[in-house]
């Protein structure tokens, strides 16, 4: 992912003006540009994982949500971080607006691709915890693992799942994901 050239603090009101055709993500004020598409097995894990929780969830409280779709993690304070996750569950209606979630989702997912593994893996990890993301999952199609993050005391516990593994979803009572469902050729 690459850092938008001009170097300014940007803010939610800023992301709002910007043009539809292009998508954005804004990070501690920095303006970051996104791959125009995903790949065709990112898009295949991310329906195969959006489909299962969204069948679990059907006649449930909670909602799943898949990109683009904005997270505004910081709403409340500075709202300069937004945010649009792969797929993400929200329990608490109280949150979600007609832009998106204004603050920090149940559970958010990243699939990674080669364009933003270590943004997925670094700065979003980190503003993730900050916010209070209770579970975040780092999907990785090329390797076909998942690396779980579970918020517990404040900080990430985190647990790996390859492609055999059958992996809880924390924050989803009861609900476990078949990862060979998800990788499957």
């Amino acid at each position: 992912m690459e850092a938008l050239l001009e170097e300014r603090h940007y803010t939610y009101a800023d992301y709002c003006a910007w043009d539809d055709s292009e998508r954005w993500e804004l990070i501690d004020g920095i303006a970051y540009a996104m791959s125009p598409a995903p790949s065709r097995i990112h898009q295949t894990v991310s329906g195969r994982i959006f489909r299962k929780i969204g069948d679990y969830l059907d006649g449930r409280s909670c909602q799943v949500f898949f990109a683009p779709f904005d997270v505004r993690l910081n709403a409340a304070d500075a709202d300069d971080t937004v945010v649009q996750p792969d797929i993400l569950v929200v329990c608490d209606d109280s949150k979600l607006d007609d832009r998106g979630c204004i603050g920090a989702p149940d559970m958010v997912m990243e699939i990674l691709s080669q364009s933003t593994a270590i943004h997925d893996r670094v700065i979003k990890f980190k503003k993730y915890l900050q916010a209070g993301v209770r579970e975040y999952w780092i999907v990785d199609p090329d390797s076909k693992t998942v690396s779980a993050h579970v918020l517990k005391d404040g900080e990430y516990v985190t647990r790996a799942y390859a492609a055999t593994d059958t992996a809880p979803v924390h924050v989803l009572d009861g609900f476990t994901l078949d990862l060979a469902d998800v990788f499957t050729e």
